[in-house]
């Protein structure tokens, strides 16, 4: 299996990670924080680092730390620095960003990073982010349009500075060849770049594109673009779901289906034992409105809860009349785990309206679920959110992976030094020629 660790903000994908005894506090700004963090990962042989981001302050920071990173790019540059085989890749948004810069950006870091560079190649859909930038979001499809324009442009100007132009002749007084760096001169409905960018290939050529968008819009901008699609499953029907499609649209685009792996979102917490571990959620959720969350249960399993009665079991009558929202595909879980009798506090605690599936538990548990999944064929591996990183990168590290691999799921080692090698990517550079078939206009 292929699998990811993410970062988001500085200290874990929990809300209250900022808080947990040992935890840096200042690690929202400390870069040695992230290189501990980055060579744990490495150390456990993960393919890669995924930072998400959304350009826009979207918490209240009087509990709350940030989602986001203070600029992903400049951290991963950081890290490329740090580390030697482990993939780093972030978001950028389509929208927003002119083609020429992300080019420039990513090859840079890929070249930097020696071949080791991906782009989560995205549209923005939260009007506050569109905001920061004095503009407000386009239509759908007129912003998936763009995204296509943007993300052909952008391979087109990694590849202008064709293999073998950079001829470092001495004697011979060239530096490079210019008529193998040739303007791309690409004039879309909404993008557009001259060209050339002045960047060589890197030991992968270019940068790995990545994809995370819903909907039928994003599918087909996967299947055309995407070697790594990050995906938010709740169950294994709907993973094996969203694969196949993933699947049936890259071979639509002429692609091979086996070059997309899709990685599913999964949010572990490790600790000795399954009260260990709750107790650990219970303490990650003080910094969280659980009233909110109980009158958000309430409404999953069709019954209204009183948040005055967080610490109590729900009763008899009430467990007869819940009923799971069928629009909800958490709510089943959230129902199973109230009927074994736990109080809402320890419902909530158990993660289940999180947005990734939870497991609270052992190594062997996060495991388990792992293996059940990829075996499913729902998933080609996962993206795993951490609860807190200040523990939880070398608790996944040294406890889970080592079972993965006695179970035969995980490799020994790299399979490479580029992300596209350790990913299973093709080999691309400049645009795919196998897609001839027009996007989605």
């Amino acid at each position: 299996m292929v699998l990811g660790m993410q970062f988001s903000g500085g200290y874990g994908a929990a809300p209250g990670a900022w808080r947990l005894p040992g935890a840096n506090l200042h690690s929202y700004t400390d870069m040695d924080q992230f290189v501990r963090y980055a060579r744990a990962a490495e150390r456990g042989k993960i393919q890669l680092l995924f930072i998400a981001d959304t350009p826009v302050l979207d918490v209240d920071l009087d509990h709350h730390s940030p989602h986001h990173m203070i600029d992903p790019l400049l951290i991963l540059t950081v890290l490329a620095r740090e580390t030697e085989r482990i993939g780093l890749v972030t978001t950028a948004s389509t929208t927003f960003t002119e083609p020429y810069n992300l080019a420039r950006q990513f090859k840079a870091l890929d070249v930097i990073s020696h071949g080791r560079a991906g782009w989560n190649a995205v549209t923005t859909s939260d009007p506050a982010a569109a905001a920061n930038f004095g503009a407000t979001i386009p239509p759908r499809a007129e912003k998936y349009e763009r995204a296509h324009e943007v993300i052909q442009i952008v391979q087109a100007l990694w590849g202008s500075w064709e293999k073998g132009a950079w001829l470092l002749d001495v004697d011979g007084k060239r530096f490079a060849d210019m008529d193998k760096i040739q303007p791309v001169n690409l004039q879309g409905k909404h993008a557009a770049s001259r060209g050339p960018l002045p960047i060589p290939p890197s030991e992968q050529g270019q940068p790995v594109i990545f994809q995370a968008g819903g909907g039928s819009y994003g599918l087909e901008l996967a299947g055309r673009y995407a070697s790594g699609v990050y995906a938010n499953p709740y169950t294994i029907e709907d993973a094996r779901a969203q694969r196949q499609a993933l699947r049936d649209a890259a071979k639509r685009a002429g692609r091979d289906p086996d070059e997309v792996k899709m990685l599913a979102g999964f949010m572990p917490t490790i600790a000795p034992s399954r009260q260990a571990a709750l107790q650990r959620r219970r303490f990650l959720d003080e910094v969280v409105d659980l009233n909110q969350r109980v009158r958000y249960l309430g409404a999953m399993i069709g019954l209204p809860l009183d948040p005055g009665r967080l610490d109590e079991p729900l009763t008899a009558d009430q467990l007869a009349d819940a009923i799971p929202s069928p629009h909800d595909p958490r709510s089943a879980r959230a129902l199973e785990v109230a009927r074994e009798g736990w109080t809402l506090r320890d419902v909530l605690a158990y993660g289940v309206i999180d947005y990734h599936p939870v497991v609270a538990g052992t190594a062997a548990d996060a495991a388990d679920h792992m293996q059940q999944w990829f075996e499913a064929g729902a998933c080609d591996g996962f993206s795993i959110a951490i609860d807190s990183y200040h523990d939880g990168f070398d608790a996944f590290v040294d406890q889970v992976v080592p079972i993965l691999r006695e179970r035969g799921l995980f490799h020994d080692d790299y399979e490479g030094p580029t992300l596209r090698e350790n990913l299973g990517a093709h080999e691309q550079y400049g645009l795919d020629p196998r897609l001839t078939k027009p996007a989605r206009s």
